[in-house]
């Protein structure tokens, strides 16, 4: 798993994908972050919740390449043939993604230092917000890599990535539209924004972990039995 976290990691560096996630990522935070400083409103929450809709579209575009990549270039035989676990392979690109998905939360470390000097801090809301955003990012990087796993385009791959990202947004305003309370009930039960929002509200509620770890769980799962079914066919 650590050679193919490596592999991945040094992948995203040599292409503009990590820079590019990098620089949008920091610098969208780094907005929030002035706005908020200007309106005198110093609740690091505030850039964690306004960032939900990004962070839905950042993961995909950071899983296209996992899989298809290697399917494309025929590469994908021989590491599935070398002398490494399966799941150690799919482990590995996962938290490769996570990692470049989380890195450009450390400059919220920084915000909070600064932020010392002029507020203060209720440090347990911040780790609340990081656990958060980590879980989120965990469970449509998850979903994405799935994708990925299906097709040898990075095109396709971040397009149905991006549907998904875009349909997740939308379930909440699905509830609100149909109108039917059985409906709006599992909508809401299924809905990631929803739940990403208590964590930036403080509330750490051991249910929203379990569905964000749940989900991310269920396609790693899904990302194994498609390659270990083309493995042994």
């Amino acid at each position: 798993m650590k050679a193919v976290y490596k592999r991945e990691m040094r992948a995203y560096f040599t292409m503009p994908i990590g820079y590019i996630v990098l620089a949008v990522m920091m610098a969208l935070m780094g907005m929030y972050y002035s706005y908020m400083c200007q309106s005198n409103y110093f609740n690091i929450s505030f850039v964690f919740s306004s960032i939900s809709s990004i962070v839905l579209f950042i993961a995909p575009v950071i899983t296209m390449r996992l899989f298809s990549e290697d399917r494309k270039q025929k590469v994908d035989q021989a590491l599935f043939t070398a002398p490494v676990k399966l799941i150690n392979i799919i482990m590995g690109k996962f938290f490769a993604a996570l990692t470049l998905f989380m890195l450009p939360m450390a400059i919220t470390l920084i915000y909070q230092i600064l932020l010392m000097f002029t507020a203060e801090i209720n440090w347990l809301t911040y780790l609340c917000d990081l656990l958060g955003v980590a879980l989120l990012g965990s469970a449509i990087i998850a979903i994405g890599m799935f994708i990925s796993a299906l097709t040898e385009s990075q095109i396709i791959a971040g397009i149905f990535g991006l549907a998904v990202s875009f349909f997740i947004m939308q379930i909440d305003y699905f509830a609100t539209a149909v109108g039917l309370e059985w409906f709006k009930s599992i909508c809401t039960a299924v809905s990631f924004i929803t739940r990403y929002n208590a964590f930036t509200a403080g509330q750490l509620d051991f249910s929203n972990c379990v569905f964000f770890i749940s989900v991310t769980a269920m396609f790693i799962y899904f990302t194994y039995v498609s390659f270990d079914k083309k493995r042994w066919a």
